[in-house]
């Protein structure tokens, strides 16, 4: 027995180390380099200098820093919420009434997650530039006389968050529609509850854990992929992941890149541990 479970331990022992040095090398310990360089000093020429300070972290309280926070914030939460409305009913008829073509749409949703980001976005400024297909159509149907500027404006962005985020609402979703007791739903049925009602009562709440952990998902990299104000934004636009960008790349000041970045961390990590307390993580692993 002592035998058996010695070698069970050895042999899963074997299994987990590659995965724990490589989780270790590539994500612990990079994290805990950026946090430590957010408490150095900023070099005259880029880099950092060996001293502790909190310079970094005082320089957060400038207005411009706070103000990308909440457009990130704000870009990330009406981004976030959009996937939800429009995946939440596609997701359900899927998981409940196309179940046998259930699994190729789904199939067929995830393709764009696997299409280049680039091309996707390029594509919605093809559409949405002076002479693209929206103003083309306007024009030539005469609603409007003079191109309109789509581009370029906090709700281009938010569209191109969308359109690149969407898939991603959809597997938590589906995971917990898909899990839903139907003995429940029946017994709400029996009891002289309407459609309606039922959905309201019964299916939502039943749902929410998979509502949350989608919201979860979403938020997360909105509030930091930078590469679409980018594109979309014409860099007129900014939120937080630009400013990290540009400190680390253009600024050269790493120091406040770092201690923007740990703040980002921190923020992700308290989602989760809030999502831990009143959710199911097991629908996070949907992705």
């Amino acid at each position: 027995m002592t035998t058996s479970r010695s070698r069970f331990n050895f042999t899963a022992l074997v299994y987990i180390l590659p995965l724990t040095l490589a989780l270790l090398l590539l994500v612990v310990l990079p994290l805990l380099y950026v946090a430590a360089m957010s408490f150095m000093g900023r070099g005259a020429y880029g880099g950092t200098i060996r001293r502790f300070t909190v310079d970094a972290y005082e320089s957060l309280a400038d207005f411009t820093y706070l103000k990308a926070v909440g457009r990130s914030i704000c870009m990330a939460l009406k981004s976030s919420v959009l996937c939800i409305l429009l995946g939440y009913p596609f997701t359900f008829i899927v998981a409940r009434k196309w179940k046998k073509s259930g699994k190729l749409l789904m199939f067929l949703l995830m393709i764009p997650v696997y299409t280049s980001s680039l091309a996707r976005l390029y594509s919605i400024v093809i559409m949405f530039n002076s002479s693209g297909l929206i103003n083309t159509a306007l024009m030539k149907l005469h609603i409007i006389s003079s191109p309109l500027q789509i581009l370029y404006t906090n709700g281009s962005i938010t569209i191109g968050l969308v359109q690149y985020l969407l898939p991603f609402a959809v597997m938590p979703l589906y995971s917990s529609i898909e899990k839903l007791d139907e003995s429940t739903i029946e017994a709400s049925y029996d009891l002289g509850a309407g459609k309606v009602k039922t959905f309201i009562k019964v299916i939502l709440p039943m749902t929410f854990p998979g509502i949350i952990a989608a919201f979860i998902i979403l938020f997360v990299p909105a509030i930091g992929t930078y590469f679409i104000t980018d594109v979309i934004g014409g860099g007129t636009v900014y939120i937080i992941g630009n400013i990290i960008c540009n400190q680390f790349l253009s600024a050269r000041n790493w120091p406040l890149g770092a201690a923007l970045s740990v703040c980002v961390v921190i923020f992700i990590l308290l989602m989760l541990y809030l999502y831990s307390r009143i959710g199911n993580l097991d629908d996070l692993g949907a992705m």
